[in-house]
């Protein structure tokens, strides 16, 4: 099978087309291979044909390489690979692989309501994926803030993100933490649950938490967590 440092890094870090996956808790991560194994993690998005090598590689992975590739990533601290910045507009992109890539020449294009993560530096991204070479993620003026409100009370749509995930959102027990992961990831997983992709036990307790929340709530949460 695909090792996983080809997609995930040998970091853990990964790429906004799939998720970042050191510093897990080992329990969540050998759940999370379960959830591809028995098709209650899939996606809401078609066209996403990567999560079928996922499923894959989750069929036919032995339990002793699970547990190893569990125990590799969760001792791996994470620190800062995502950088958010506030702007009004956002480079022009193309997307290949699922990825974001700024146009050549520097133009850009008016953000509205959305986030644009694209490489740092394109060569380091693709073809070196250099595990050292990180993403920026353009965001809407003022979401950081509205999302810390969603996030740390739950501004009456859904609950405060602390409960389950941590005051710092750093992880709490076998729950994730979700600070600093990949914008793209976060809205992906909250979508997928939303709209009944994801049914592992992980996605039955947070259902309820996404049910209400619209695309602008999705922006706003992406942007403050993964600012953090």
């Amino acid at each position: 099978m695909r090792a996983c440092g080809s997609c995930h890094y040998p970091n853990g870090k990964g790429r906004p087309s799939n998720g970042s996956v050191s510093d897990l808790p080992v329990a969540y991560f050998l759940q999370a291979i379960q959830d591809f194994r028995h098709g209650v993690r899939t996606s809401a998005e078609p066209r996403k044909t990567n999560l079928g090598l996922m499923i894959g590689i989750a069929k036919a992975i032995s339990p002793e390489d699970a547990q190893a590739a569990a125990e590799y990533f969760a001792a791996i601290t994470r620190t800062p690979w995502i950088r958010v910045v506030e702007s009004a507009t956002a480079p022009k992109t193309h997307i290949e692989g699922f990825i974001q890539y700024a146009i050549p020449g520097g133009s850009t294009e008016p953000l509205g309501m959305r986030i644009v993560e694209t490489p740092e530096n394109v060569e380091q991204t693709e073809p070196l994926r250099n595990p050292r070479s990180g993403f920026v993620a353009y965001a809407p003026v003022g979401s950081i803030r509205k999302g810390e409100a969603l996030v740390m009370t739950g501004g009456g749509r859904t609950v405060a993100c602390g409960i389950c995930h941590g005051a710092d959102l750093k992880g709490l027990g076998n729950v994730p933490g979700i600070a600093g992961r990949s914008p793209s990831y976060l809205v992906r997983q909250m979508y997928d649950m939303q709209a009944g992709a994801r049914r592992g036990p992980g996605a039955a307790l947070m259902k309820p938490v996404v049910e209400k929340l619209t695309n602008d709530d999705y922006v706003a949460i992406a942007a403050y967590v993964s600012s953090r």
